[in-house]
């Protein structure tokens, strides 16, 4: 089996349970849901990336805390930059560390998923333009974001944007408590609530700048406590009410 599917029966924090189940769908979920068979249970089945974006939408600096431990400024606008599809991966997957870097980190951040084609989006009709969220890790090649002094090569490289486990339709994007573990120590601890600029509030503001398809990715940023993933550490990104997104990073 391949395709899309309604999740259903995972526990308050987004957790599975041995209840839970899959029940696939006709076609995407980016329109009417079409039941295309009978639930199954999820723990037969491996998970894949909850999206194919035509491009993923990342926003820089957008915690304070954050911003300071760089030694960087808040910028006056949303400070945008882009990441490849083909950076994309799902839960489990690896994290490839390749070899023209020496410092890769891991940035945990909310992620909205568009829902339809929109473009100019007023701030109260964002809501009908998104399908949901779900876990992402921006990871960043720090070392050559420091020495480009542009951001493409460091968080473009193939692997270096996890997504998962699933979309959540219902989430509150203003009010969700953020965590990443690396080998199940607390890196990033922190919530949404404390973003300068809010989930909806970007999707209006990039919505002004560049057409949004549907399945395209916004990160709203990462908290403060970013930090290095070695070679064979296991990295993961929490969310409230979402789930929990894991990859293992390995050397290319």
């Amino acid at each position: 089996m391949l395709g899309f599917g309604v999740v259903d029966g995972v526990g308050p924090d987004g957790s599975p349970t041995d209840e839970t189940t899959f029940t696939p769908i006709a076609g995407h979920p980016y329109g009417g849901i079409e039941v295309a068979g009978p639930p199954v249970p999820l723990s037969g089945l491996r998970l894949l990336a909850p999206t194919l974006p035509s491009k993923v939408i990342a926003l820089g600096r957008n915690y304070l805390a954050h911003a300071q431990e760089l030694g960087n400024d808040v910028p006056s606008e949303p400070m945008i930059f882009l990441k490849p599809s083909t950076s994309v991966v799902g839960p489990g997957d690896r994290i490839v560390l390749p070899e023209q870097s020496e410092r890769v980190e891991h940035e945990a951040e909310l992620a909205v998923v568009i829902g339809r084609l929109c473009k100019e989006v007023p701030l109260a009709r964002v809501p009908e333009v998104v399908l949901g969220y779900t876990c992402a890790n921006d990871v960043t090649a720090r070392d050559l974001q420091r020495s480009d002094g542009q951001w493409g090569r460091a968080k473009g490289f193939d692997t270096f944007c996890p997504l998962g486990p699933w979309i959540q339709t219902e989430a509150d994007p203003d009010d969700l408590d953020i965590v990443c573990t690396v080998d199940g120590e607390v890196r990033q601890s922190s919530s949404t609530s404390l973003l300068i600029r809010k989930a909806h509030e970007l999707v209006a503001w990039v919505s002004n700048v560049m057409t949004l398809l549907p399945g395209d990715v916004i990160l709203t940023g990462t908290p403060e406590g970013v930090g290095p993933i070695p070679d064979g550490s296991t990295v993961s990104v929490s969310i409230s009410t979402i789930g929990t997104l894991t990859n293992k990073a390995v050397s290319a």
